[in-house]
């Protein structure tokens, strides 16, 4: 092929040299520039290298296949040889391939499987900047076993967009720059009409630019969806003599091949892509870009605990590198379909902080450890949640332990809901079933706006097997989910064909397996409501094929304002839930708070998991189990259901403000955050025997939360943040503590008089903020600064108060007065 010449072949030396004395390497590297294609070119030439692979982390499978064969015809060599990829479910290497192009989960696969990475001599992170979840996690991985185990192995992270000095401080790596190479791009933004559409607005910009310039158009849509709704839009416009591509993950090969090279018969094209033509992939001849400003991103609803593709505004370095796209064979122009004033967002964000985190939380299980150097830490939240997914599953065991189940689902390398699915379905025809089942959750609904019903999308599936797919079907969705079924079935070892027919309820039966949380059991009183086994509620639409069904398993919510809504969903067969998951049906007596009676009931329930299928009064309350429910109610309540005093309030605060003011006695958190986590440890003693909140009494509730200090520290407590203060007067007058504030000493003026310095307490390390008070008990003065007060602000507040309070002493000279609590003696 044609040599190429890249803007990054002046780093190249740089970056070799780099490596060659330090171990990891931050590049940053703009569109176009050639670091995806040229570096791990140039590190086959590195003597560290050895006979060692270079590994290439690809965020894409597009992306993925046109880098390695790219180099490949560089090197004047077919995939496979010297250069070669793995994507899920393909792979092109031999035992000559010593530049490997991998997407992220294949990475963490391979470390996972041999952590000493025998035969790796580099790991290169392109495209780093768009924060993937196993960008992230490969990385920790690598670190790690860099750390511990592998000196020598090099890593170098790459990015477009990212800022590389803070990456690089935290790598403790160099970093270094390139320039990259683009003519002059025209922005300008494209108004859209009242009260129109995207897609329409869209169509214009397309309408206008082919008119206006020459050379390819590549437009920037949300997703698939927005991609299937402009083909059929631009298939009616006038005059158009292109032809119109759609670019995204999901289309097969050859369509993505089209799309990355220039039409053979030199026709313009009009290529529709996700953001996947962001970075990593070249699109020849394009001269003008329209930008939505929009793309599909996974998102976690913390209300609902489930992550969903969202449609979000890109951030402006995305909006940059768009527009570049324009720019990179001639002068191009870049239309924005966004108002000039509109904010895009500030920049991209890690995928580790807003999605689901099953799939790390088992990797993590798996490793052995959870310390790892993450970029972002993953919220603890989430992890918590996931792993409470995972012990349902069966991949964990109570200790949080990675199982042999857990194992066998991690070497699926996908979802551990449709790895659990996979292996736990019996027999060859639900097997089979199965893998239909995971194709089909995996990809975009074939048959958009046909309800809810999971088994309208399978019956689509089969139909498209024996040739007769329904009309309202996407046959290329449907083909591409046959073909993914097929690939499962492979992966599995599985001979069996998928049935031709099959009762609704078997696709529940083995959704059961990947969704046991989401099992849900009709609402008595709501035919629409089900309670689901995690605790929670979901909703029927009020056109549901499900209405009727006692038992169903959900594969996708969605969360709105009061329960969650069933997207997808399919029936279960209450005897096959009675046969697999036997343990979960149980019939107890269990106590709970009764906020009406504001006392505690018994009641005799059965239930699956947390759905209650039949309850009744048992009677008398268990001792042993009142306890419990009533830190449960308080946990519920809050803590002003408890008894307090207004001197166990200040006991608290004094322990708070001591905590803050001298960290070296560590005295334990009682903010109320920290009572409410460790109720079981302080209040439960206490509840012992009792069957009401109102039982308790104060003195009770007092010694409870005294017990979480020792004897030494109480003492401490009362002598570094004492209730009371002897003042000049002789009299003893009250300290009043609030967290975060000074304490305060009310006290009327003349019963300070020859006090000359603040009152402190804490050891002297926290001046009283003095209230001054009048003889009639009002404020005169709020000060920290006594001494100042009597030299300055005194003799103005004696002169005004004198006259209104004659019979109290209001001396010349505070300082040698005799302090008093009293007024003067009669006839003084």
């Amino acid at each position: 092929m044609t040599r190429t010449r890249f803007p990054i072949e002046e780093l190249l030396p740089a970056i070799a040299q780099s490596l060659q004395t330090h171990p990891r390497l931050v590049l940053e590297a703009p569109p176009g520039a050639g670091k995806t294609t040229q570096v791990p070119l140039a590190l086959l030439a590195q003597p560290w290298r050895g006979d060692g692979r270079i590994i290439v982390l690809e965020p894409r499978r597009v992306a993925a296949r046109a880098a390695a064969g790219f180099m490949a015809a560089q090197l004047g060599e077919a995939p496979g040889d010297t250069v070669g990829y793995r994507i899920r479910f393909e792979s092109r290497v031999s035992a000559r391939t010593r530049i490997e192009v991998v997407t992220e989960g294949i990475l963490n696969r391979m470390i996972q499987d041999d952590p000493m990475l025998e035969g790796v001599a580099a790991i290169v992170f392109d495209e780093f900047h768009e924060r993937h979840l196993s960008a992230d996690l490969g990385l920790a991985l690598a670190l790690d076993v860099q750390a511990q185990l592998r000196e020598d192995l090099r890593i170098v992270v790459m990015s477009a967009t990212l800022e590389g000095d803070p990456l690089a401080r935290w790598l403790q790596a160099p970093r270094l720059s390139s320039e990259g190479r683009s003519h002059p791009v025209q922005i300008s933004h494209f108004p859209a009409r009242r009260d129109e559409s995207l897609e329409v607005q869209t169509r214009r910009a397309i309408e206008h630019a082919l008119q206006q310039h020459a050379g390819d158009l590549l437009v920037f849509l949300p997703g698939q969806r927005e991609i299937q709704r402009m083909q059929s839009l631009l298939a009616t416009l006038p005059g158009c003599d292109g032809i119109v591509l759609p670019l995204h993950g999901e289309l097969p090969v050859e369509q993505q091949s089209a799309a990355l090279q220039e039409d053979p018969q030199g026709r313009r094209r009009i290529v529709l892509a996700t953001n996947v033509a962001e970075s990593s992939v070249t699109l020849p001849g394009v001269r003008v870009v329209i930008d939505s400003g929009l793309a599909r991103e996974p998102r976690l609803d913390p209300n609902s605990g489930f992550s969903r593709l969202e449609v979000v505004a890109i951030s402006p370095s995305s909006a940059d590198q768009r527009a570049g796209r324009a720019g990179r064979v001639a002068e191009g122009w870049a239309y924005r379909l966004w108002p000039q004033s509109q904010r895009l967002e500030p920049q991209r964000r890690a995928e580790i902080t807003q999605v689901e985190l099953a799939s790390l939380a088992l990797e993590l299980a798996a490793w052995g450890s959870d310390d790892l150097r993450f970029v972002d830490t993953p919220p603890a939240g989430a992890l918590s949640s996931a792993r409470d997914l995972l012990r349902r599953l069966g991949a964990l065991d109570t200790g949080n332990s990675i199982t042999t189940l857990g194992k066998r689902m991690l070497a699926l390398g996908t979802h551990p809901r449709l790895a659990a699915m996979l292996l736990r379905a019996g027999g060859d025809e639900d097997r089979a079933l199965a893998c239909d089942l995971a194709a089909l959750i995996e990809a975009r609904d074939p048959l958009r706006g046909a309800g809810d019903a999971l088994a309208a999308r399978w019956r689509a599936l089969a139909a498209l097997r024996e040739g007769r797919a329904p009309a309202d079907a996407n046959r290329s969705g449907l083909a591409a989910i046959d073909t993914s079924a097929r690939q499962w079935r492979r992966r599995l070892r599985l001979d069996a064909p998928a049935p031709a027919q099959v009762e609704a309820h078997r696709l529940g039966d083995l959704l059961s397996h990947g969704f046991p949380d989401r099992i849900g059991f009709r609402h008595p009183a709501d035919p629409l409501r089900y309670q689901l086994a995690n605790g929670r509620m979901a909703r029927l639409f009020a056109d549901s094929a499900l209405i009727g069904e006692p038992w169903i398993a959900i594969s996708e919510l969605r969360y709105e304002a009061k329960d969650a809504g069933v997207q997808r969903a399919a029936p279960v067969d209450e005897r096959f839930l009675r046969s697999e998951f036997a343990d979960s049906f149980v019939t107890e007596d269990v106590v709970r708070w009764d906020p009406a009676r504001l006392a505690l009931s018994a009641q005799r329930e059965t239930r699956f998991a947390q759905i209650v299928l039949e309850s009744r009064p048992a009677g008398r309350v268990d001792p042993a189990q009142a306890a419990s429910a009533l830190v449960a109610a308080v946990a519920d309540l809050g803590l002003a259901s408890l008894p307090w005093s207004e001197s166990l309030q200040q006991w608290c605060e004094r322990v708070r403000c001591l905590r803050e003011w001298m960290p070296e006695l560590a005295l334990p958190d009682l903010s109320d955050e920290a009572l409410l986590a460790t109720l079981d440890h302080w209040l439960m003693p206490a509840l012992q025997g009792k069957t009401r909140l109102d039982a308790l009494q104060g003195e009770e509730l007092s010694n409870a939360l005294k017990s979480v200090l020792d004897w030494s520290q109480r003492q401490q407590i009362d002598s570094l943040a004492p209730t009371r203060i002897s003042v000049p007067s002789g009299m003893e007058r009250r300290i009043e503590y609030r967290h975060g504030q000074a304490p305060v000493l009310a006290v009327k003026l003349q019963e300070l008089f020859g006090l000359a310095d603040t009152p402190r307490v804490a050891d002297g390390r926290v001046a009283l903020t003095l209230h001054l008070l009048s003889p009639g008990g009002k404020p005169l003065q709020i000060t920290q600064d006594l001494r100042g007060f009597w030299d300055r602000t005194y003799p103005d507040v004696k002169k005004e108060m004198k006259g209104r309070y004659p019979k109290h002493p209001w001396p010349d000279d505070p300082w040698s007065a005799t302090a008093t609590h009293r007024a003067k003696p009669r006839g003084t």
